[in-house]
Formats: structure tokens, C-alpha cells, sequence
């Protein structure tokens, strides 16, 4: 069967500009604010830790009703620059899955990077030094994943996983680390960075050979490529060669900002982020 070529790239024009000439996601007025951590069991409507994760129930969730999932990785932490961006590492701080979904038709779940001995977040990177052991982080998103799907209604059919950073390097290289974790997505959106673009990483096979061994269990899922400047053509210009027919889209922010919290506000690549969203998971846009 001839794979159907749905190769899209989108370059908003402010994307050509210097970093210093793109607008700061603070000249745009947000129009969603992530809910604060709440006490008590989840419910619709509430952010609540679980464990080590962070759940979010969307205010149109209901006992019993199926729901697809957004399941969001975060950056390093310890991360700060001259605009103001800043990132903690941690899944509380995540903002991609609440601004991709405005809160509705989607249950939210902010999984976490383990530490060595799986009982820590890592804040930078994954497992410890010089190792870099992804196994605990692997297993602890499969059960978290077979957790919300089994409690809290999650559509294991519709889940997407998406990330910011280390996140976005994170959708192929732990999302497509083994057959067993890859099966559990259906589609992928990576936000500033992507597997095999750099080599120069600290973990173990970060070299191009080993991204291109995760990259064939992506197996014609559709994956969603954006980030600040021109970030998503350096990925487009890595990838064309590879993937000549894949579904894939590639988008930059419009901004100028490494900061997750570009899909709390209005803009062309975040419309484009939703519609693609929805056609993944066979929703109706909102």
C-alpha cells in the first residue's frame, strides 16, 4: 500500500526573523491559566498530584465516559534565559496539554522523569549520571498511562504524547524507546528540540544511528514538530530525507521564547496545534 503523504510545512513568516525580532509570548495576553494543584480525589475540573504525576480531569469529564489523553513530558529543569523563561522540570509546571486543550475533551495526565532508583523525579534529563537509566521513567509511564485509561475512563486508542525540550527529545527517544512503550500512542507532538536533530547529549545512543532504530516504530503515526525561531526546519531538514511520506507537520511557534506557556495564548501555531490534535483523536474542534 502506497503510504498516504500528508508531509505539511507550515512557516509563519515571523519564523525566518531573529530571535530578537520575533515578539515575547508576554506581548500576547494569555487566555488560559493552568489550574492550581487542588487537595482531595480527582474530579472534573481538578489538577491533583497522584504519586509523582499530575492529573488533570477536564471540566466536561464524567464517570464512565471515555475520553482521549494528552500525556505531557517536561523540560530540564534549572533552565532560565535572558526572556524570562523558566523551567523547574517537574510536572507541575507543565502548561503544552491544558493550552492544546483549553481544559475540555481531554484528560491531562504530566508524567514524570525517575531518577535511578525510580523513586525521585530527575529534574534534568532522565535516570542518573552516567547512565542515564531510562527503565524506571519507561515503567512508570506505562503504569501511569494504564492507570488513568483504567480509572479515569482514558481512551487507550487516543492517547497522545507530547513535550516541551527535553520533553520533545523525550516523545521518540523513551516514546519509541521499546515495542512495548510505542504502542501506546497515537500520535506525538514535540515542542523545541527532536531525537537525532543534536547528538551532542549526555545519555547513551544519543547518536543519529540510535534515534533512526526509534524512529522505525513510529510506524506511520502522525507527529506534530514546532518550536521558537526556526527550530522545526532544522528538525524538517533531518527528517525529509527519512521519512518522505510520513505524516508529519512542522510549525514554528511565531515566538521567540523556549517557554511551554506559548499554548496558554492565541495564536496561528497554536489553531494549527488544535486541529491536528483533533483529527488524531477523531474529535470535532471546539
Amino acid at each position: 500500500m502506497i503510504a498516504r503523504l500528508t508531509l505539511i510545512s507550515v512557516c509563519l513568516a515571523a519564523a525566518c526573523l531573529h530571535a530578537a525580532e520575533l515578539p515575547d509570548i508576554s506581548t500576547v495576553l494569555a487566555d488560559l491559566e493552568v489550574p492550581a494543584l487542588s487537595e482531595g480525589p480527582p474530579a472534573s475540573g481538578k489538577r491533583v498530584k497522584q504519586g509523582l504525576h499530575v492529573l488533570y480531569l477536564p471540566t466536561d469529564w464524567k464517570p464512565g465516559l471515555k475520553m482521549p489523553v494528552i500525556v505531557e513530558l517536561a523540560g530540564n529543569g534549572n533552565y532560565s534565559n535572558k526572556f524570562g523563561d523558566v523551567s523547574k522540570g517537574v510536572p507541575e509546571g507543565s502548561n503544552l496539554g491544558y493550552g492544546l486543550s483549553g481544559g475540555k475533551g481531554f484528560i491531562w495526565l504530566c508524567a514524570p522523569y525517575l531518577n535511578g532508583a525510580g523513586d525521585a523525579v530527575a529534574i534534568t534529563w532522565w535516570g542518573d549520571k552516567p547512565t542515564y537509566d531510562p527503565q524506571p521513567t519507561l515503567q512508570y509511564l506505562r503504569d501511569a498511562v494504564a492507570n488513568v485509561c483504567k480509572d479515569h475512563g482514558g481512551d487507550a486508542s487516543k492517547v497522545v504524547l507530547c513535550g516541551f525540550s527535553r520533553g520533545a527529545i523525550a516523545c521518540n527517544y523513551l516514546g519509541l524507546y521499546d515495542d512495548e512503550t510505542a504502542k501506546l500512542w497515537c500520535g506525538f507532538l514535540a515542542y523545541s528540540h527532536y531525537d537525532g536533530v543534536k547528538t551532542a547529549w549526555p545519555y547513551p545512543n544519543a547518536d543519529r544511528d540510535s534515534a533512526l532504530v526509534r524512529l522505525k516504530r513510529l510506524a506511520g503515526r502522525p507527529q506534530f514538530i514546532c518550536g521558537e525561531n526556526t527550530n522545526a526546519q532544522e528538525t524538517e531538514k533531518y527528517l525529509r530525507p527519512l521519512l518522505p511520506e510520513a505524516d508529519l507537520t512542522f510549525m514554528s511557534t511565531g515566538f521567540r521564547n523556549h517557554n511551554d506557556a506559548w499554548t496558554l495564548r492565541p495564536s496561528e501555531a497554536r489553531d494549527k496545534a488544535r486541529e491536528w490534535l483533533r483529527r488524531v483523536v477523531g474529535a470535532s474542534a471546539p
